[in-house]
């Protein structure tokens, strides 16, 4: 097999692109048959690995409302003169901040130990990590530190699944469904959020442990279901393949795609797999500093570190940190309240973007979605600044309720675009070959950011209010511009196609329209930049 040949050292060049694009035209073209049917183990395959984003969503949801609980001040928080507890900034933000920190860690290991122990395994031990972890917390008493190794640890776990499980969706799902699969995993998150405003909301006015014990209690099951599930499912076909277990990957294929493991769709893809990796085999075994210098792999894995940095640079987070001081401005001061409101909006707007997904291109949803949230920033720069009386919010109810209206909408734009969408590109952008190091790289990003923004925005916010939101606004301007000129449209495309499309240098701009030859048009009429 070609995936176990050495001949000359060299990496794969751009011709080795073409030849790859003239391989592979006519199986894609026999294989469109697996965008007819969708069985349920593809769909259902999605959805338990999504959990891994569950868990992320739900522990960013549930920290946010502890600091509000009496019961917890009292453990983990510092005493006043006068005998009651609070939370200086310095303590708060890191045990808020160290989920992120670790995090950072388990992203950048995430990479390496999906292709050493495979995808499945991989996620199953980083549901152990976030298990351990929540040991951790549940057992503190009066140690805070303790409690911020914990959110440590679990950060691991978490860090690692964002790897993770978008790599395994993409390689699993069906082209016709896999920017929706990976997209849920988004969706997911925000659903975690909301269950952990809903759970705080519930416990909060309890005056023992229980208060947060048992919010952290029920996150234990969230892992305990992800690591033993995954266990159940397919591993996937893309590295079966790989590590030479061709008999499995054929079978996983057609059960992924509702056909016989005999059938030409099963064949065109096992086909294309093996062109790529025989590519592959004719260089030598991959190096790290290749994520910089293989064929086009420099455009792809800085793209990759600044759309995931991008997510983060939307303002998302910023805007959920600073929700409670909008929602002040009418009167609706509880924050447990102000959250699960920004939560449901966030919700059912990600429900929306699975939509978009499925139905948009990635290069116009993004686009939209940047030029739509740095209206909303500029709107909420301005008016919170010039217009909202910032010591008597209640004072000034036209300028809160614009504040409100103009958060949503936010919401809107980034739950249907940039939040999901992001993940999605992400894991189609690299080949299999750096796929888990280039994955790990660009999830790093985020995390470095999210740790970033959240430690952070209490000093900034403190200095110039307001007119933080004019830098989340400059940011989207700028992700307009980046999207336009250098995201290629990878919607319904294979990913030995999308590869193929960036070893032949196609225009972002022209991609939607571009065609491999061979189908009828040729390599002359394709859109390609040279």
């Amino acid at each position: 097999m070609g995936i176990f040949r050495k001949d000359e050292a060299q990496s794969p060049s751009i011709d080795d692109g073409v030849s790859t694009v003239e391989k592979t035209s006519s199986s894609r073209r026999s294989s469109d048959n697996e965008d007819a049917k969708v069985p349920f183990i593809a769909i259902f395959l999605g959805l338990v690995a999504s959990i891994g984003g569950f868990m992320f969503g739900y522990e960013s949801g549930q920290i946010s409302g502890y600091f509000n609980m009496i019961n917890f001040a009292e453990h983990f928080g510092e005493q006043r003169a006068d005998g009651t507890h609070y939370f200086s900034a310095i303590r708060q933000g890191t045990i808020i901040a160290n989920l992120c920190a670790g995090a950072l860690f388990g992203s950048l290991m995430g990479g390496k130990l999906a292709d050493v122990l495979g995808r499945r395994m991989t996620i199953s031990s980083s549901a152990l990590f976030c298990m351990v972890g929540k040991i951790l917390e549940i057992a503190s008493t009066t140690h805070w530190a303790q409690f911020a190794v914990g959110r440590f640890v679990v950060g691991i776990g978490i860090g690692s699944l964002s790897v993770v499980v978008p790599m395994y969706q993409s390689e699993c799902a069906p082209k016709s469904i896999r920017g929706v699969l990976i997209s849920s995993y988004q969706l997911f998150i925000t659903l975690g959020i909301w269950t952990g405003y809903m759970i705080d909301f519930g416990t909060y006015e309890m005056t023992s442990t229980a208060a947060w014990r048992i919010p952290t209690g029920i996150s234990f099951v969230w892992a305990l279901i992800l690591g033993f599930g995954i266990l159940f499912l397919p591993e996937s076909p893309r590295y079966a393949y790989r590590v030479g277990r061709e008999d499995e990957a054929r079978l996983n294929i057609a059960k992924l795609s509702g056909v016989m493991p005999t059938s030409k769709t099963v064949n065109d893809q096992i086909n294309d797999i093996q062109v790529k990796l025989d590519e592959e085999a004719s260089a030598e075994e991959a190096k790290w500093h290749e994520v910089f210098t293989g064929p086009r792999m420099m455009y792809r894995t800085i793209l990759g570190i600044v759309l995931q940095a991008g997510q983060q640079l939307t303002g998302a987070n910023f805007l959920f940190y600073y929700g409670t001081t909008v929602f002040s401005a009418t009167g609706l001061s509880n924050s447990y309240v102000t959250q699960i409101i920004l939560g449901t909006v966030n919700v059912v707007c990600t429900i929306a973007g699975l939509w978009v997904a499925a139905k948009c291109g990635r290069r116009k949803a993004l686009m939209t979605g940047a030029a739509w949230s740095f209206m909303c920033f500029m709107v909420y720069a301005l008016v919170g600044h010039f217009c909202l009386n910032n010591e008597d919010p209640q004072s000034t109810p036209i300028a809160g309720n614009v504040l409100i209206v103009f958060s949503c909408l936010f919401i809107v734009a980034f739950a249907t675009t940039w939040g999901p969408l992001v993940w999605a590109i992400v894991a189609e952008l690299y080949p299999a070959r750096y796929r888990g190091t280039c994955m790990a790289l660009a999830t790093a990003s985020n995390w470095l950011w999210n740790f970033l923004i959240s430690f952070f925005t209490t000093s900034i916010v403190s200095a110039i209010s307001w007119l933080y939101g004019l830098v989340f606004a400059g940011c989207c301007a700028g992700l307009f511009f980046i999207v336009y000129f250098f995201v290629i449209e990878s919607k319904d495309r294979s990913l030995e196609e999308i590869d193929t499309m960036y070893l032949l240098k196609v225009d972002p701009r022209k991609s939607a329209h571009w065609t491999p030859p061979g189908t009828g048009m040729g390599i002359d009429n394709a859109e390609v930049d040279v």
